[in-house]
């Protein structure tokens, strides 16, 4: 997602919805209520009701929360807790709301908890200021990452010191010789690839010529990973290098809002209340960014199928709502147009709701009744907002492609459909099946809350990227030694 939204969802400002935003506060850790308001406002396109009196009660409740919150037994070692001491270099291709980069955050703010000393650097900075880069930035600056330039003797120097220097995104390949120049040579032994692209024309040769020479690649899912190995090879001539598949986790802080029954009623209600619909309403959400590739087009028409199909069949069901997270009437683009035209054509202006760009997706994961995550093409290459829909439990309407298969179980945590115009039917069925059998929503929903804690947690991802760690500080070792 690229850009904070402008405006906010509005809460409400009665007495008794203030009254239970504070025991929202109090219920939650601090860090938690921290997390939740201190990252973006999120908001609608339909309303814009300023939240400003709800922060400001957030941050007052936050100092109280502080003083009664208990003392937290000590946790178990963290996995990665052989970093202590260690100097990483994060370089990102962007800082924005993307999911590449909040991953790079997360790691690096895993890294700073156990001592490692990381270190950030952004390739591709507009040149004016960016609020949204101001406020990331400032965030890492506020838990202890050095944050400069991507260019000049600091990033070099930082470079050459480094144990680990970690590129994120294959983009970010052009920095290597942009910046490092004959350099780069004494770098790339100790270079740890995180990839996370799926799309054909980042296989570049500008971008990725010297993936074979670094110490490894680090890779969402097993499908992309398959995808990159065969594209690689017969698109570049070039051999990837020793590859790990690291499957992403929840973080700590969303699955605690997930567990919390009461913070997700109050989140429901109050999501609910500002998008216009009823408790009983069922609603069916995309959330990610609109472009042809998520597919909110073809899941517009889905829902329209799934609309006729109820009304043809005189199925009883609550009323249907199709929510729509991602938008930004701003840019104006043609898709945008053309799915309010869509819409407004087929008269279901009361039936879709269409809600800003935001980071904090878990009031809407409280809100909604049902995840669809419909990437179109190769799919995703893992799609971490189907495990945060799965804490939740939600089910999840997904395409059978990309890292989607590997996260859902179709059938039982979620049902599958294919990609393109011949899902479309497919998934509207889907949506009636899901509106009409109401014990099986819930089971699979509790069935996917059943596998994100298997294998879908902080610790799980930490465990796997720790491992990859390891491996890729001894390879730099043996490597570094024989040129001595």
């Amino acid at each position: 997602m690229a850009k904070h939204a402008s405006a906010a969802v509005g809460w409400g400002h009665h007495h008794l919805q203030k009254r239970w935003l504070l025991a929202l506060l109090l219920m939650l850790t601090v860090s938690t209520v921290i997390a939740f308001f201190m990252r973006a406002a999120f908001d609608s396109c339909d309303r814009n009701v300023s939240v400003a009196n709800v922060i400001s009660s957030a941050r007052d409740s936050v100092q109280v929360a502080d003083k009664r919150a208990p003392q937290i037994a000590a946790a178990k070692p963290s996995p990665l807790s052989f970093m202590k001491s260690k100097i990483v270099l994060l370089v990102s291709h962007e800082l924005s709301l993307s999911g590449g980069p909040l991953l790079l955050m997360e790691l690096a703010f895993l890294l700073r908890s156990v001592g490692a000393e990381v270190n950030w650097v952004t390739f591709m900075k507009p040149s004016e200021t960016d609020e949204v880069i101001y406020s990331l930035e400032h965030k890492m600056l506020d838990r202890g990452v050095q944050v400069f330039s991507a260019f000049g003797k600091e990033a070099i120097d930082t470079a050459l010191r480094a144990d680990l220097v970690v590129l994120n995104t294959a983009v970010a390949g052009k920095w290597l010789d942009y910046v490092l120049k004959e350099d780069v040579h004494r770098v790339l032994p100790k270079v740890l690839w995180w990839i996370h692209e799926m799309r054909g024309h980042y296989f570049k040769l500008e971008y990725v010529k010297h993936l074979p020479s670094v110490a490894g690649a680090m890779i969402d899912s097993h499908v992309t990973a398959e995808y990159w190995k065969n594209r690689t090879q017969e698109r570049l001539k070039i051999k990837m290098p020793e590859t790990y598949v690291v499957h992403l986790g929840n973080s700590n802080e969303l699955m605690q809002v997930a567990e919390d029954s009461v913070a997700k009623r109050v989140l429901r209600e109050h999501v609910r209340e500002s998008l216009g619909v009823r408790n009983d309403d069922l609603l069916f959400a995309l959330i990610n960014s609109v472009s042809r590739g998520k597919g909110q087009d073809l899941f517009l028409r889905s829902f329209y199928e799934a609309l006729q199909l109820i009304k043809q069949k005189k199925i009883e069901v609550p009323p249907l709502h199709a929510v729509i997270v991602g938008s930004d009437m701003s840019a104006h683009t043609k898709l945008e147009m053309e799915l309010r035209d869509y819409v407004t054509q087929k008269k279901i202006q009361d039936r879709v709701h269409f809600v800003n760009k935001t980071l904090t997706v878990a009031p809407y994961l409280a809100a909604v009744d049902v995840l669809v995550q419909n990437s179109q093409g190769r799919g995703e290459c893992f799609g971490r907002i189907t495990i945060e829909a799965m804490a939740f439990q939600l089910p999840v309407l997904g395409t059978a492609a990309g890292g989607t298969t590997e996260i859902v179980v179709n059938g039982t945590t979620g049902l599958l459909h294919p990609a393109g115009k011949e899902g479309v039917t497919t998934l509207a069925k889907h949506i009636v099946k899901l509106a009409t059998h109401v014990e099986r929503r819930l089971t699979i929903g509790k069935r996917g809350n059943e596998r994100v804690k298997e294998r879908f947690l902080e610790h799980h991802m930490a465990e796997r990227i720790g491992e990859v760690l390891k491996e890729v500080l001894r390879k730099s070792k043996i490597r570094s030694s024989k040129h001595l």
